[in-house]
């Protein structure tokens, strides 16, 4: 086993106690395991199982906001996320970390994702392939505005310079905010298709209506955070022309919108103008 000692793997979960014990022994690096209040006995399973895992339990679920509990407690440059349900290929934390090293402008590398034991290519990755934004000629492939976090291995320094995930986005969806904020700072973010991350989905999900509002609770948080009023409008409006889960989402989004007010710090006009190239509103 290659393992990079300037990387740390974070797992964050949350009652999925059998696929934390699955996966955990998969990863090439020291863990991080956050526990988000789970009731099912995980944290003393991973204890059991995994004394040499480091064990942070949390006494709530505070959605993504574990992961940068996690990367604060890391102590190394880089951080790789992982779930309960996904792990990186063998060899390829150091292989990450190596490109980072290279790329010293680069904050967030999204690996290749296979998902699934067919492997087949998460669509999304073909998406940021085809990136509009093109390749910086300083970053290791295509440019990004996003990224999906089980795959991602991250620069812990600008990581927690721009907050990292935050307490009001929490979980899914966090990732909008945290890839604008970074390019603001300046920092980079790219699809790498050299490395790869194995993602196989709990059984245990939640059902696809469910996470649909709760991605467009994130989305219109995320808006109210950083775009200006009339993407806030036009978040809101294909809301209620999507559907009963959106619109759901929608009014979740509410008794948060006072701390999404008093985080708003709308990005500035390049940040802008490359998310709508993307959106291809350019």
């Amino acid at each position: 086993m290659n393992t990079p000692h300037d990387v740390t793997v974070v797992v964050m979960s949350r009652d999925r106690r059998d696929d934390l014990i699955a996966s955990m022994p998969r990863h090439e690096a020291p863990v991080v395991f956050v526990d988000n209040g789970s009731t099912d006995g995980s944290v003393e399973a991973v204890r059991a199982n995994h004394p040499d895992v480091t064990v942070l339990p949390l006494g709530e679920n505070v959605g993504a906001r574990a992961r940068t509990i996690g990367a604060e407690h890391a102590g190394t440059p880089y951080v790789a996320f992982a779930d309960d349900d996904s792990w990186w290929a063998s060899g390829d934390l150091a292989r990450a970390a190596a490109i980072m090293r290279d790329h010293p402008r680069l904050a967030v590398l999204n690996a290749r994702i296979l998902v699934g034991p067919e492997e087949r290519l998460d669509p999304v990755c073909a998406e940021m392939a085809a990136s509009p934004l093109g390749t910086d000629p300083d970053l290791p492939g295509p440019s990004l505005l996003g990224f999906v976090a089980c795959g991602a291995m991250v620069r812990t320094e600008a990581f927690l310079a721009v907050g990292g995930f935050d307490p009001v986005v929490r979980f899914p969806g966090e990732e909008e905010r945290l890839s604008l904020d970074l390019a603001t700072a300046g920092w980079g973010l790219a699809y790498v298709d050299e490395v790869t991350v194995h993602h196989h989905p709990s059984t245990r999900r939640h059902d696809p209506a469910a996470r649909r509002a709760a991605i467009w609770r994130s989305r219109l948080l995320t808006a109210v955070m950083r775009l200006p009023l009339s993407d806030v409008l036009r978040v809101v409006v294909a809301a209620v022309r999507a559907g009963a889960p959106e619109r759901r989402g929608v009014l979740r989004a509410l008794r948060d919108l006072p701390g999404a007010v008093g985080r708003r710090r709308p990005v500035p006009a390049e940040v802008l103008a490359r998310r709508r190239l993307l959106e291809g509103r350019a």
